[in-house]
């Protein structure tokens, strides 16, 4: 299951709710009590982990290398 990272205006406290996706954009209130939360834009990271850059280069039939 998901999980949505919120902020508390009353209280500036931030806090991670676990919910379907079907309900990311309901409200949360924060765990001191209040309601006035806003949900957080949070970045995801998809996929595994690579210690090596992807290759620069043109793209193309073989890797921009020109043969073709």
């Amino acid at each position: 299951m998901p999980r949505y990272e919120f902020r508390c205006r009353t209280c500036d406290d931030t806090f991670e709710v676990s919910r379907p996706m079907a309900e990311s954009s309901a409200p949360a209130d924060c765990p001191a009590g209040h309601a006035d939360t806003v949900r957080l834009l949070s970045a995801v990271a998809v996929g595994g982990t690579s210690s090596a850059p992807a290759p620069a280069g043109g793209g193309g039939c073989c890797g921009g290398g020109g043969c073709c």
